[in-house]
Order: C-alpha cells, then sequence, then structure tokens
C-alpha cells in the first residue's frame, strides 16, 4: 500500500466552530433550490451570451441574488464572491457561489447541473454545499464535521471514497478531452486511459461527487475558477480524498483541479507528468 499522501492545508484542523456555517449553507442551498428550478426546463428561458463566449440564464442571475440576499440579511461582515456578480466585503471569510454549475445543461434541459455554496476561511474552502435539484440531490461537508449526502426517505449517509490502491482498477473522470487538448495535456489523457480500467467524461461538479461517494478514483479538469471548485474541496477532503491543482499545489487559483481518493494521488500525478 502506498504511503499516505503529505497533509494540505485543504484538510488541516479548524479551531473555530463550523456548525453553524454549514447549517446556513444549507438553508443557502434550499433558497437557490427554489429559485433555480421554477425556471428549470422553461422555453421561454432568457439565454444571454457572456464577453467570455459562455452562457448565462435568467435563473443564474436570480438564484445567485436569492443567495446574496440571504449572506446580506444574516452575515453581512462576511464577504462574497459570485460567478455572475463578482466580489464584495471582507475576503478573510468569503462565501463563494456558483448559482448554476453546469449552465449548458440547464440551458438545454438535462438535469445535470449544480449549485455550489462555499465558505472560505483566510483562502481554505472550509464549508461546501453541492446541490443538484433536478436529481434531488445533495452533498455537504466542513472541516472535522465530515462529508455527507441525502438519502431518500433515510438519514443523511457519511461519505467515504474507496480504497482502490491501484491505476489498473481506477475509474476515472476527465471531464471532456477537447478540455485537456486546449490546456495542452492531451497525451496525458490518453495515457490516463491506457493505464485505468475504466474513464468516462462524466462533467461538472457530479464526478467529484462520485469520488467522494467512493464510485471513483479520479477527476481532474482545466479552466476552472475558484467558484467551479471551491465547494468541492471540504466534500471530497472530509471524505478522505485530496484535492489538488494539476500541478499537484494546494491553491484554488491555479484555473486546473485534481482529486482522487487520496491513495492513488501520487501515482496519478507521476503518470500525467511524464515526460513524452
Amino acid at each position: 500500500m502506498p504511503a499516505a499522501p503529505p497533509p494540505s492545508p485543504w484538510s488541516a484542523p479548524f479551531t473555530g466552530e463550523l456548525s453553524a456555517d454549514l447549517a446556513f449553507a444549507l438553508r443557502l442551498a434550499d433558497a437557490a433550490d427554489a429559485v433555480s428550478m421554477v425556471r428549470f426546463d422553461a422555453p421561454d428561458l432568457d439565454v444571454q451570451t457572456k464577453a467570455d463566449a459562455s452562457h448565462v440564464t435568467e435563473a443564474d442571475l436570480a438564484t445567485e441574488r436569492a443567495i446574496r440576499a440571504l449572506l446580506e440579511a444574516e452575515r453581512p461582515d462576511d464577504g462574497i464572491f459570485g460567478e455572475e456578480y463578482g466580489s464584495s466585503g471582507d475576503a478573510v471569510r468569503q462565501w463563494v457561489i456558483d448559482p448554476i454549475d453546469g449552465t449548458a445543461n440547464y440551458l438545454k434541459g438535462i438535469p445535470m447541473w449544480t449549485t455550489l455554496i462555499a465558505l472560505v476561511i483566510d483562502g481554505v474552502p472550509r464549508v461546501g454545499v453541492a446541490s443538484q435539484p433536478a436529481l434531488g440531490r445533495r452533498w455537504w461537508g466542513a472541516t472535522n464535521l465530515g462529508a455527507w449526502t441525502d438519502v431518500p426517505g433515510g438519514d443523511a449517509r457519511r461519505l467515504r471514497v474507496s480504497d482502490v490502491d491501484s491505476l489498473a482498477e481506477a475509474s476515472v473522470s476527465f471531464q471532456s478531452l477537447s478540455q485537456w487538448d486546449d490546456a495542452g495535456h492531451l497525451d496525458a489523457a490518453v495515457r490516463l486511459t491506457r493505464s485505468v480500467w475504466r474513464d468516462r467524461g462524466y462533467g461538472d461538479a457530479w464526478p467529484y461527487m462520485l469520488l467522494a461517494e467512493g464510485r471513483l478514483e479520479f477527476v481532474a479538469e482545466f479552466d476552472v475558477k475558484e467558484y467551479d471548485i471551491a465547494a468541492l474541496v471540504p466534500i471530497v477532503s472530509e471524505a478522505g480524498g485530496r484535492f489538488t491543482s494539476f500541478d499537484g499545489n494546494d491553491s484554488l487559483a491555479e484555473r486546473s483541479s485534481l482529486a482522487t481518493n487520496g491513495v492513488l494521488h501520487d501515482d496519478f500525478l507521476r503518470l500525467l507528468h511524464l515526460s513524452s
């Protein structure tokens, strides 16, 4: 069995009380779900194109406004950083929001989209909620409080990554080959697919949750922003996984992500960075 990975600042102990923050984050997700579901699959959904050529819908904007309204009312001293309305307030305690991660799916009526809500303290994600109301699923976690998911008709279930310790037995999600090609890592993606048991491009936030549930061993992507991954970090980490950039660094700002079951993290890094 490979040695345990070195401690990450993303999984370091936090001495403050996070249970109230986690409960509040779940309330924020409730408010977001109530707004986003109203316009999901609406035939007259308003869709605009942003300066970066990505899409934004009326639901993206309304959902972020709903989250911000609660934050401003109940946590006025905390900062906010959202995809649609930017940043404001204190950066020491900052709520990081992606109102609809997977807008392309949302506007097509495909239920694979997620509202992501994180609390980042001193640059480290400590609380995360990922909610998929169109599928009736939600995942959440906080430092030292574990990672959890809802179970239809039952109690919440604690999450735990898999104990698979061989690349040849690993199941991976790589988002899309075009994304890896654009980042200059197509050869690494091909090498990855030839070294593992199974590869799929599930896309967006869902594969990270499959990782936390022990159903995948690896997820990686490029061109990500802080709001794309901040909420995922505490969930994956508290489930026993490891979350870094593609280069193995602990940073939300490196525009890439690599999450694993922890046991195989260093093996995946070595495989992906082999000289051509």
